[in-house]
């Protein structure tokens, strides 16, 4: 399929544009909890949107009486829970001598198991609207559509837009959470503006690539953008660019040459890039560190030699 006929079908472009949104989104602000060292918790809230959104479908349904699959509610659901969740997991090891590790992963498996019982309650009632529920795990990229696309459009710019009113905390918080304290920066709320962040862009992709594939939109863009530079900036840029050409590049794969799933080639479309900028890169490259240690080597056997 030509590029001509593939931006030339309104289907095609809606899941080429659509995952290109989520990609930059994702990348951007994945950028801080990969450097917060918690991307699991990326983990954390894309399978707690799931109760989120059910939770929501079932309040539209059933207490407003109206489409329970709109964007806008679905969002606003999984966005509250996924942050609740985030918010959680981070105050049980703030109060207990938990591992931030065994709180999220904790945290995961209680608010996921509430979403499958949500789901199966849903899938057993008598719910208008509810065909199609399950693609909120797995995602179905071919569902996108133009409302869809500007809900996307409008929630990832709000989380953009924070990020960058509130960069200078973001990166202290990220960095060195100690001196955010001591500064005197009130660091719950920028942990909490830090995760509702994290959790708009997880949520705009949970229909369209599912809540399981959403982790690798957060965690492989900025593990791959830190392999090229050391500043935080180009690294939140390098990282939304490398989430948009590898949604938009799966994307177009995944319908015009291979005829597969959209999020799990573009999952794989991102693992390339990550294995190329972890050959390749300049400075921390796996070629780039096993020169520095033949080098090393080489200069103490020298150094050895001469004594």
């Amino acid at each position: 399929m030509s590029l001509i006929e593939f931006f030339g079908n309104h289907t095609y472009r809606m899941v080429f544009f659509g995952t290109m949104v989520i990609g930059i989104v994702a990348g951007a602000l994945g950028s801080f909890a990969y450097l917060r060292k918690q991307s699991l918790i990326s983990d954390v809230i894309s399978h707690a949107a799931l109760p989120g959104t059910l939770l929501a479908f079932l309040t539209a349904v059933t207490v407003l009486g109206i489409d329970g699959r709109n964007m806008i509610g679905l969002i606003i659901g999984a966005m509250v829970v996924g942050t609740i969740a985030a918010l959680f997991a981070n105050a049980v090891t703030r109060a207990t001598k938990i591992r931030i590790d065994t709180s999220m992963a904790v945290t995961l498996t209680v608010f996921f198991g509430a979403g499958m019982l949500l789901m199966r309650v849903i899938s057993d009632g008598a719910f208008p609207g509810k065909g199609g529920i399950q693609d909120y795990l797995f995602g179905n990229a071919s569902v996108m559509t133009v409302s869809d696309l500007r809900a996307s459009v409008i929630v990832g710019g709000i989380a953009l837009v924070i990020m960058l009113l509130f960069f200078k905390e973001f990166a202290l918080r990220s960095f060195d959470p100690q001196h955010a304290t001591v500064l005197g920066l009130n660091v719950r709320l920028i942990d909490t503006l830090t995760f509702t962040t994290i959790v708009l862009a997880i949520v705009i992709g949970v229909k369209s690539v599912g809540l399981v594939l959403m982790v690798a939109f957060i965690v492989t863009p900025p593990a791959a953008a830190r392999q090229w530079t050391k500043s935080l900036g180009a690294v939140v840029t390098l990282s939304a660019i490398f989430g948009a050409v590898g949604s938009g590049v799966g994307a177009y794969l995944s319908i015009a040459v291979v005829n597969a799933p959209t999020g799990p080639l573009i999952v794989l479309t991102l693992f390339a890039i990550f294995v190329v900028s972890l050959v390749f890169s300049p400075q921390r490259s796996i070629i780039t560190t096993a020169l520095a240690r033949v080098r090393a080597r080489r200069d103490l056997r020298r150094a050895l030699e001469t004594a």
